[in-house]
């Protein structure tokens, strides 16, 4: 029989144990609740990030209405610029496609990462431990998704599943899970559709100085300004979108142009034309709407921007800077840079300020004009201008780019001269501020970009025959030759003309019906004799 005084310790033990068993009960359920709401917490924070949404169009200028271009109608552009800011001076780093976006796909200047040769042919990996923006999302968190068939980019990796986890939809990614979606709206490259809705008289349009004020480039830049027209309403409809899926409070839009317009001047050069792009933000909650920005601004900003709207912080430091930072806002320059255009070669630098612009050609040796197949089989205007220069009827500012080679530097003061055809590089009024910018071009050159300048072999000299045969097409002579001289490391004769003046009338004559077609029309966009590329270039 159990003592009273030991069953009264053995209850007392029982209690004590029981009394433990309970604490650590109560600690583990306590454990469990403070990890469950630390998760939720964790959640919330990751939910309430924005999603993002970058809008690209191709080839094209701030060419919209609320940028004040006359004579289109764009209001599915002017209402999210409205909503958000828009920017004055936004410049891309390269004027053409896959070196810019090689640029906005990493937030890197293109020549730095070894990607500013257009139509790369030998892609390397991305140096110096750089990832591609939608890697650096991915592993944020964020369902990262490319709407559209293009990436263009001269690096790799440069597929779009091997950039983007989806390429169809943010539509499939998890419950309440931040998006970054990109998205190209390709139709104002070349060729342009007509506008039934609301096509533009040829009176309504404002070319400038550079380009003859004739008929038929006014019928080709207004057939431009209404395929702009059909791409704001594509934009109008993912805008809608936002707005039907109940995403749009907590979405950021970036609306941008790849690089400048796709006309003779602009696209593949360093002017303005070649160069600036629009550029709007919209981020409800924390960009006050109605805001017009006169800070310099480049394409690769966005990248920094959208790193920091996620809370990522790159594995190296890039190039472009957020939008809102002070860094941009106190900027003075920006830069850019041209080089291998398919098999034409040519190089250039660039440096711009609110006031100035200084271009250097690294090879001055080359018209601006040389030889494209790109450019002579998809430009209705080359012909034109052409075909006025070899009949001495344009202006000395309109014949200067149709000159047979380049003056090493072009400085413009962009005050007094903002469609840049006055160079006053040799002007001693301002040889201190071309001073001052080829010290400055040449600092980004050696300091960011680690600038291989122009080797032998891409120059080319002596490679090839002195002169164009004469009554053949620098295209046909390629094609005649295509087995005997290496052009993929060469490029292509630089000789110009590239035509006769008989030629390029037969060319006008070719695109004419094209140009002034009817708005309803289904003609099809007609091929230019020796503009299509031998098979291996």
């Amino acid at each position: 029989m159990v003592s009273p005084a030991r069953l009264a310790s053995r209850v007392h033990d029982e209690t004590r144990n029981t009394n433990l068993q309970n604490m650590k009960s109560l600690l583990l359920t306590a454990l469990n609740v403070l990890l469950l709401v630390t998760a939720n917490v964790s959640a919330l924070a990751a939910d309430s990030r924005p999603n993002i949404l970058w809008i690209t169009i191709e080839d094209w200028s701030p060419d919209l209405s609320c940028y004040g271009t006359k004579g289109i109608h764009t209001p599915n552009v002017d209402q999210l610029a409205a909503e958000g800011i828009r920017y004055q001076r936004a410049f891309t780093t390269s004027p053409v496609c896959s070196t810019s976006r090689s640029a906005m796909m990493t937030g890197f200047h293109q020549n730095y990462i070894g990607a500013h040769q257009h139509r790369t042919e030998d892609k390397k990996p991305l140096p110096y431990g750089i990832r591609p923006i939608p890697h650096l999302l991915a592993d944020a968190g964020y369902y990262t998704v490319l709407m559209s068939w293009k990436t263009d980019c001269n690096f790799l990796p440069d597929k779009k599943d091997e950039l983007f986890m989806d390429v169809k939809d943010w539509k499939n990614r998890q419950p309440d899970q931040p998006f970054f979606a990109r998205i190209t709206f390709g139709g104002t490259h070349r060729s342009w559709n007509r506008d039934p809705e609301r096509p533009i008289a040829i009176e309504d349009v404002e070319l400038p100085p550079y380009y003859p004020d004739t008929s038929f480039i006014r019928r080709d830049w207004a057939n431009g300004l209404e395929q702009m027209q059909l791409v704001d309403r594509e934009v109008g409809a993912i805008l809608k979108r936002l707005e039907d899926e109940g995403l749009a409070d907590n979405t950021i839009v970036f609306f941008i142009g790849d690089h400048g317009r796709c006309h003779i001047r602009g696209k593949q050069f360093l002017y303005d034309e070649g160069t600036r792009i629009p550029m709007i933000m919209r981020w409800p909650g924390k960009v006050q709407p109605g805001q017009v920005n006169d800070d310099m601004v480049m394409s690769i900003d966005i990248c920094a921007t959208v790193l920091e709207a996620a809370g990522v912080t790159p594995p190296v430091p890039l190039h472009g800077k957020s939008l809102l930072s002070d860094e941009v806002k106190n900027r003075r320059y920006t830069f850019a840079a041209r080089d291998k255009m398919d098999t034409t070669h040519d190089a250039m630098r660039s440096i711009r300020s609110k006031e100035y612009k200084l271009i250097l050609n690294l090879m001055p040796e080359r018209a601006y004009c040389q030889f494209s197949f790109y450019k002579e089989g998809a430009y209705p205007p080359l012909a034109e201008l052409n075909i006025l220069n070899l009949e001495g009827k344009l202006t000395p500012e309109q014949a200067a780019f149709l000159s047979p080679n380049k003056p090493p530097v072009e400085l413009f003061d962009l005050r007094s001269d903002p469609h840049e055809v006055n160079n006053i590089a040799d002007d001693p009024k301002y040889a201190d501020v071309k001073s001052e910018l080829l010290t400055e071009l040449n600092r980004w050159r050696e300091e960011v970009i680690r600038d291989q300048g122009v080797s032998d072999a891409f120059r080319a000299e002596g490679v090839f025959p002195l002169e164009r045969p004469a009554e053949q097409t620098v295209g046909q002579w390629v094609q005649d030759h295509a087995d005997e001289y290496d052009f993929k490391t060469h490029g292509v004769p630089s000789w110009y003309p590239t035509r006769t003046l008989q030629q390029w009338r037969a060319v006008r004559e070719i695109w004419e019906p094209w140009v002034f077609r009817d708005v309803d029309s289904e003609m099809k966009r007609p091929v230019i004799p020796f503009t299509k590329k031998p098979k291996g270039l």
